[in-house]
């Protein structure tokens, strides 16, 4: 009994070596992969802080290939001898962000609101519109993706014209709440499909509404994908440039819009444009960082399958 114990740990140590080698590749490459992946920020962010010749000679390491300067953040009004003073330039900035802001949280809040709704009743009940069934009216939300939104681009522009809604924040909380609403209710209806309906039964019987089963009982459940649905929501609202591009002039104008305007008649602002680009960037990387663990939950839970 004795040898064949010593045998057992015998045969483990000898695949310990193995083990360890594998997970030191596994790291490795997962290592690899998040500098890929991070590679693109630390470029804009290190742009900003570049020179013309420095930009075009390449240089990436700062105080070993250039010395980092203030060209981007004084573009904007940010730089430290301009932070105090008046700057229309960053009064511009702010004006495009807070536009931004308002209309990507708005459009994505309403898609969220709208699509769950929908999305639950796909997942709980029967319907029949002519031949088509649940199957088939899920495909033709999802399949609205497919459409280019060049194809689009006269209709919406004749129809704000008509509205009254060209170069306004409401106008494009609309549009946007329409071109991510089929994105999430294609997430948020395998979400509530995994959701088991013996938990509503057991509500409905408790004297709760379908309205009350579905706010107490499933919202709760179903939170963590609800929150992936949102910051996708987010992503793609806060960062669509031909509709914004397209409906706006002025007042309602999105920091997309102003990042691709920093070129001149000495060409492109590339400082100006990498500390556009940064500041864009930087929103989503907090939200993501706070709402990590609601991701996680919500893609182990197969909301973004």
């Amino acid at each position: 009994m004795s040898q064949q114990i010593f045998h057992d740990r015998e045969s483990d140590l000898s695949y310990r070596p193995s083990w360890q080698v594998s997970r030191v590749a596994i790291y490795a490459v997962l290592l690899l992969w998040a500098l890929i992946c991070l590679f693109p920020i630390y470029w804009t962010i290190t742009t900003s802080f570049k020179a013309a010749p420095d930009v075009m000679q390449g240089n990436m390491v700062p105080w070993v290939d250039f010395t980092p300067k203030w060209l981007g953040m004084r573009s904007l009004g940010f730089s430290p001898e301009a932070i105090f003073a008046e700057s229309t330039v960053r009064e511009e900035f702010l004006k495009r962000f807070w536009n931004s802001t308002v209309v990507a949280v708005s459009s994505s809040l309403l898609a969220l609101i709208l699509g769950s709704c929908a999305a639950y009743g796909l997942s709980r009940f029967d319907y029949r519109f002519g031949f088509m069934r649940n199957s088939d009216l899920s495909f033709f939300f999802l399949s609205q993706l497919i459409l280019p939104p060049v194809v689009l681009a006269l209709p919406f522009l004749v129809l704000y014209k008509e509205l009254a809604l060209l170069d306004t924040r409401i106008g494009l909380i609309l549009l946007y709440t329409l071109t991510v609403l089929p994105i999430v209710i294609w997430i948020m209806r395998d979400q509530f499909g995994s959701i088991p309906t013996e938990l509503e039964e057991a509500a409905l019987v408790d004297g709760l509404s379908v309205w009350g089963a579905f706010l107490t009982i499933i919202v709760p459940i179903a939170l963590p994908g609800m929150v992936a649905a949102f910051i996708l929501s987010l992503v793609l609202t806060w960062n669509e440039y031909f509709f914004a591009a397209l409906l706006t002039s002025t007042n309602a104008k999105t920091l997309p819009v102003m990042v691709a305007s920093q070129t001149g008649s000495q060409g492109i602002s590339w400082w100006s444009m990498a500390a556009l680009s940064s500041a864009a960037i930087l929103p989503l990387i907090v939200i993501g960082i706070f709402l990590e663990r609601f991701i996680i939950k919500g893609m182990a839970a197969g909301a973004v399958k």
